[in-house]
């Protein structure tokens, strides 16, 4: 991208070719004949000036040493996060998660990192690539700290993933709920599963498990290309282009990135909408329709990926692609008319038997708004340090949002500008009355307005956007005033409060994204103790666990069955709790040889019930003794991690 002009040179505009059919809103002026509005009000308004970029910031030093300065801070951070990553023990996490075993060292690199960003992005003279070069520098911190502190990757879920993956490869192709139950829903979206597989006998490694760990990591980079297209759409200010990119990252603590097909879908619909924005504008169909069409075959491409990957991110694509149809520069209903052909194609063909048993309660959760974003038994944060850090995640999305509402007020030419990023921001909020997802839609929901309020956030932190007769006559007033004042500018409230919540968003990261690692990393014991589980088991055998927290929970699920009694009515939990060996004992029973019926209670699923509001510790601590005084059962294994237990097949078969 090219520096910004200056003020003198934008005074007298020449005309700037409209780039992939998108009208920016930074240096390249636009006339109000050439720009499309979403209203007739908007077409009048001088916001259909040309515009200028963010310009009443100070002017940048001069000097070889000036140019190189950024690296400092950099390097700074860079050398506090290695000494950190060498002196923090992961071993004993509390209820805080990763917050309270980080070493301080951490918390002072991230301070230098985001100061020197700030420092940095705000200088219009700055080469774009130091900006970058921060950018990625969060994202190691951010991403890559967990896969270098822990021995073993994190998620429950993640693991399961690598069960499925596993299964496809071992069956050799897809199969039905006849044969695998439950689990079928992974077939009739197998796209990430055979990508991943592929990828795995690629590579040669046994497990998917050797890499996934460093998924976040690889799931955060592949959507920095699509934003930085998104932005570039609306502004070639490289200042709210980096500041926005780097408050994405930061709100984006839900989760996505780990192990799964929603952080491929989720960044491939970012790309289906950077594609649309630039190439689906008005001025970009005028210019032909064989070019048109390439780019037409692409989001197909990508839609199709997503459409067989995940069931929620088609649903969002389409109302975001909905909503950019309310606006006249992109009303171009070929790619919503695409998404919509594929995703019904798709649903009433390999997905149709998941989707028939499913859809009366998805009918019946249409429009129950409280029950959609209600957490309910089992996913409710208990104990101090879980409603902690469930509150900083909540107050870090909140901030954005607020910041992103400021923004939209305040930048009344970028909200004219950029009205069709305001529209794809506010597009999944109806997405309530739809659907709980598991009583996750809340979080999917903010997770999709991101790329918008991340845009519109860092708009609140920076100087307005100006016309140019306005930036002209800033300029004219500029020169009659002395000096003094625009110096003493630079160390203004405009400068430091705007850091404080910079920076304020980007510690709160940390204990909304790694807070819950006392739920989500299981130790090697851990691991271990599970594998010698499976290593033993025959086939249709049965696992009773309290719940699925814990790693390889679905190994073998084709051929082992699993019991997660904490799933069960709260008044058959009550009686395990009351009369644990016996009634287990009875749960486990009529297993049939060759199979074996096995307890398993390790640190995971305690950590889970515990945080979650399930069974407390004390209770069950009562169970595992329990079990282990009961002659009905059997200690195979236990290490620091877990135990694992076998019911006696004569107790069994009594019974």
């Amino acid at each position: 991208m090219r520096p910004p002009t200056t003020p003198r040179e934008r005074s007298t505009p020449e005309p700037t070719p409209a780039r992939d059919g998108a009208n920016t809103s930074g240096s390249g002026p636009e006339t109000a004949s050439q720009s499309s509005s979403p209203s007739s009000s908007e077409s009048s308004s001088p916001a259909h000036e040309p515009v200028t970029d963010l310009s009443d910031l100070p002017p940048a030093w001069s000097g070889r040493g000036a140019q190189a300065w950024p690296g400092v801070p950099l390097l700074v951070a860079l050398a506090l996060w290695v000494y950190a990553m060498r002196h923090t023990d992961v071993s004993r996490l509390d209820d805080y998660g990763l917050v309270s075993a980080l070493h301080p060292a951490f918390w002072a690199g991230l301070a230098v990192l985001t100061t020197g960003f700030w420092f940095t992005v705000r200088d219009a003279r700055r080469p774009a690539a130091w900006s970058a070069v921060y950018v990625l520098g969060l994202l190691v911190m951010e991403r890559a700290t967990q896969a270098v502190l822990y021995p073993t990757p994190l998620y429950a879920w993640a693991w399961k993933h690598e069960a499925v993956i596993d299964h496809l490869l071992t069956a050799g192709g897809l199969q039905t709920a006849d044969q695998v139950g439950d689990m079928a829903v992974y077939d009739q979206w197998p796209g990430f599963f055979a990508a991943q597989a592929a990828l795995q006998r690629l590579l040669g490694v046994d497990s998917a498990a050797m890499f996934m760990a460093w998924w976040p990591l690889a799931s955060s980079l592949m959507l920095l290309l699509p934003l930085l297209l998104i932005y570039r759409t609306f502004t070639e200010d490289r200042r709210l282009i980096w500041t926005a990119v780097w408050l994405f990252y930061v709100a984006n603590w839900v989760g996505q990135d780990y192990f799964s097909p929603q952080s491929v879908a989720y960044a491939l619909h970012v790309g289906v909408l950077a594609v649309v924005l630039r190439r689906f504008g008005r001025s970009a169909v005028r210019r032909g329709r064989p070019r048109q069409a390439v780019w037409t075959v692409v989001i197909t491409v990508m839609i199709t990926a997503i459409v067989i990957s995940h069931q929620l991110t088609p649903g969002m694509l389409v109302v975001c692609l909905l909503a950019l149809c309310l606006s006249r520069r992109y009303r171009d209903w070929v790619p919503v008319v695409t998404t919509v052909v594929i995703f019904l194609a798709w649903c009433l063909t390999a997905a149709l038997p998941f989707l028939s048993a499913a859809m009366p309660d998805m009918i019946r959760s249409i429009g129950d708004v409280g029950a959609n974003v209600e957490t309910g038994y089992g996913a409710t944060p208990t104990g101090t340090g879980a409603i902690a850090t469930s509150w900083a995640a909540r107050l870090l999305s909140g901030s954005v949002l607020l910041l992103a509402a400021v923004g939209v007020l305040r930048q009344r030419v970028l909200r004219h500008r950029a009205w069709p990023l305001l529209l794809v921001a506010a597009a999944p909020l109806p997405m309530f009355a739809a659907s709980s997802y598991g009583s996750e839609m809340i979080f999917r929901v903010l997770l999709f307005m991101l790329p918008g309020a991340a845009f519109f956030a860092a708009a609140a932190l920076l100087p307005k956007v100006r016309t140019l007769a306005a930036d002209a006559a800033a300029q004219e007033a500029g020169n009659r005033r002395a000096t003094g004042p625009a110096k003493a500018r630079r160390w203004g409230i405009g400068t430091w409060v705007p850091l404080a919540a910079l920076l304020g968003g980007t510690l709160a990261f940390v204990p909304a994204y790694s807070g819950k690692d006392r739920i989500n990393y299981f130790p090697p014991q851990e691991v271990a103790l599970v594998r010698q589980l499976f290593d033993q088991a025959p086939d249709g055998s049965l696992v009773v666990a309290a719940n699925r927290n814990y790693p390889d929970a679905y190994a073998s699920y084709w051929s082992v069955d699993h019991y997660w009694f904490l799933d069960d009515a709260r008044s058959h939990v009550d009686r395990i709790v009351r009369s644990p060996a016996a009634t287990l004992a009875r749960d486990m029973a009529g297993v049939e040889r060759p199979g074996r019926a096995y307890f398993l209670l390790t640190q995971g699923q305690l950590a889970n019930s515990e945080m979650n509001g399930q069974l407390d510790k004390a209770q069950l601590n009562r169970i595992q003794r329990s079990v282990a005084a009961s002659p009905r059962f059997r200690l195979v294994a236990e290490n620091s991690a877990g135990w694992l237990y076998v019911l006696k097949q004569s107790e069994g078969a009594e019974r």
